[in-house]
């Protein structure tokens, strides 16, 4: 029997957190989450590990998953060298036990306009979707906190949508997670799913209305995932949507710029950062 019922959702939202990120979990509760489900057809979850936390730490998400009842509890470690294998057990959880049509995996730092994103989806009935903001000319690194020394396909990653958030068509997450077993975890775990689907007939969409690179953009009324949020900044961004409609308060900010992906070049050449029309 599924751990978790309930109808089936066209989207299904996956925040990856922390145990002791139970702060910014409220306010993503008390803001961009409050929408209705009445009128859009979603459901979400915050996945954590609960191997080796302490006793208050275990307290505390039990008793925050009995007031919520949207924590996705896993048995493993939750640190960043697991995240990759994290992301493996969130998706084949979902697979077993929920029925949906889209997956948005996002962080919780992560802010997302959830009825805008409903909306669209709603009317994309494409099983093979690979939405986000895309990079193909990121480089392997090999020292530091980012070291992928297992990844061996090529100096730099295969085309792959950036980990702040994006979207997978339940195709593509029933693909993971049934062949699970038998994929290569690297280091880096939204490289890591650009490599999973790098041999399969996936519609890649790169949207420059998601700011989910490893510093926010700017703000754009445009964006639909907005990436490296502070509690404080969701709270600014959801009282500018409930009050106006955008997330942008009078004038909008520009701190980089954007690009259009280039599928015509190869990845090296994909994404100059040119367009200064773009979010």
């Amino acid at each position: 029997m599924p751990l978790f019922s309930g109808p089936s959702v066209s989207l299904l939202i996956l925040i990856l957190s922390s145990p002791g990120n139970n702060a910014l979990r409220d306010t993503i509760r008390q803001t961009w989450l409050s929408v209705s489900k009445k009128n859009h057809n979603f459901q979400a979850y915050f996945v954590v590990g609960d191997r080796g936390l302490n006793t208050k730490q275990v307290y505390d998400l039990a008793t925050e998953k009995s007031r919520h009842s949207d924590l996705m509890v896993l048995p493993m470690h939750d640190t960043y060298a697991d995240l990759t294998r994290k992301l493996v057990k969130t998706l084949e959880f979902a697979n077993k036990n929920f029925k949906f049509d889209y997956v948005l995996k996002c962080d919780d730092d992560t802010f997302v306009d959830v009825e805008r994103v409903t909306e669209e989806l709603a009317s994309a009935s494409d099983p093979f979707l690979y939405w986000g903001f895309f990079d193909g000319r990121a480089p392997v690194q090999t020292r530091g906190k980012w070291a992928d020394s297992g990844y061996k396909l090529c100096d730099r990653y295969v085309p792959y949508a950036l980990g702040g958030g994006y979207v997978l068509g339940r195709e593509l997450v029933r693909f993971i997670a049934e062949n699970s077993r038998i994929l290569e975890l690297y280091n880096s775990e939204d490289a890591t799913v650009g490599a999973w689907m790098g041999g399969l007939k996936v519609h890649r969409k790169h949207d420059t209305r998601f700011d989910t690179e490893w510093k926010s953009r700017g703000c754009s009324s445009k964006f639909l995932v907005t990436h490296k949020q502070t509690e404080a900044d969701m709270k600014i961004k959801w009282n500018r949507l409930s009050k106006y409609g955008n997330i942008c308060e009078g004038a909008e900010t520009k701190v980089r710029l954007s690009y259009n992906y280039d599928w015509s070049k190869p990845p090296s050449e994909c994404c100059v950062r040119s367009d200064h029309s773009l979010p």
